[in-house]
């Protein structure tokens, strides 16, 4: 069909009706007081809306624009270039003028001055659903971030823990639900939820750059892991390190196991309190932990010092390198290390679990700064 040609009708009565005519045509603009978008208007020119059976008739505008009119008989709309009048890319709040910045029409609209580079992002690490009574209390006691709800096995086994998480919660205006045990074991993700379960906001990453500050005298603590896929391991390692006083934990964002519910249960509660940032890869993050101060060590079978010859590095900004059973500290890994050494084994094993091996090392740190 020719551009020139126009079969559909604008409506002509009050408040700008739309356009409804069977013809094939652009669609017709419906003018004067009675069109939308009139002098007042300011609705974005850029959308297409599509009316009557048979073809698009746009809804034409005043001084201010309104809503642009599209393509008819079936085929994609079509937008037309909206021009220096309309205000397509422009949103006025409380009288003033936000530009937008490329997020379209449902994008957020930045004020002037606000540069999308600087403004924190939500990083959550998981943690949504929390299993297991010890979990759920610490959650509700550490109060950190939102419980949406709680879930309680309608025939729960005798335990004081979960009639103090029904208390806490009702205390709190958290909705507590009871569901049978068969609904609630479907929906856990981890082995046994002991008939409790929470759903909560995810966890926020720590920037490693707050972990590295010094807070006070007490010189920084942390832990890094190196692979540990399983979220058992996790969970116990996170859950000994809250023990021991470790002041942030630091995991690889690829290749790694981040918050599942069974990494929760495992942690009882300690993933509410042990801060966890998150790094795309972990030698860079041993190099700029070396370049705050900070004495690398990290634990290797193969090595010939033992850990308790750390000495006076324990009482020293430190961070301990665990890596996964089996596979050990990557190459990377090792080159970044001041120090590798090893957990003795007076037995016929040469290893031990993750989780194990972090207990012993943190708690002879611990050790060594409580004197």
């Amino acid at each position: 069909m020719k551009p020139g040609k126009q079969s559909g009708k604008s409506g002509g009565g009050p408040r700008g009706a739309r356009t409804s005519g069977t013809g094939k045509g652009r669609g017709a603009s419906a003018g004067g007081a009675g069109s939308r978008g009139g002098s007042g208007g300011a609705r974005s020119g850029s959308g297409s809306r599509v009316g009557g059976p048979g073809g698009v008739g746009g809804v034409g505008g005043g001084t201010g624009g309104g809503f642009s009119g599209g393509s008819g008989g079936g085929g994609p709309a079509r937008s037309p270039r909206p021009s220096s009048k309309t205000a397509s890319n422009r949103g006025v709040t409380g009288g003033r003028q936000y530009a937008s910045r490329g997020a379209g029409r449902t994008g957020r609209v930045a004020a002037p001055g606000d540069d999308p580079r600087t403004r924190p992002v939500d990083k959550p690490l998981g943690g949504e659903q929390v299993e297991g009574r010890q979990a759920v209390r610490e959650l509700l006691l550490a109060g950190k971030r939102r419980v949406h709800e709680v879930w309680v096995s309608a025939d729960p086994e005798e335990n004081e823990v979960v009639g103090d998480i029904v208390d806490i919660a009702k205390t709190m205006r958290i909705t507590v639900t009871q569901v049978a045990r068969k609904r609630l074991d479907d929906q856990a993700r981890s082995e046994a939820p002991q008939g409790v379960l929470a759903f909560a906001a995810g966890l926020q990453e720590t920037e490693l750059a707050t972990l590295l500050t010094r807070k006070g005298t007490k010189q920084p603590f942390l832990v890094a892991v190196d692979g540990v896929t399983d979220p058992g391991n996790l969970g116990a390692l996170l859950r000994c390190c809250d023990g021991a006083g470790v002041q942030g934990v630091i995991v690889p964002r690829h290749r790694a196991v981040h918050v599942t519910p069974t990494v929760a249960k495992a942690a009882a509660g300690a993933i509410e309190h042990v801060p966890m940032a998150v790094v795309g890869g972990l030698p860079a993050a041993l190099a700029r932990i070396k370049e705050a101060g900070i004495w690398v060590v990290g634990l290797d079978d193969a090595a010939d010092r033992t850990l308790f010859e750390i000495g006076d590095l324990a009482v020293e900004g430190i961070c301990l390198v665990l890596g996964a059973e089996g596979s050990g500290l990557s190459r990377l890994v090792r080159e970044r290390c001041d120090m590798i050494v090893s957990i003795p084994m007076l037995g016929r094993l040469s290893s031990l679990n993750v989780s194990a091996a972090a207990a012993l090392a943190t708690f002879e740190v611990a050790r060594h700064r409580a004197v």
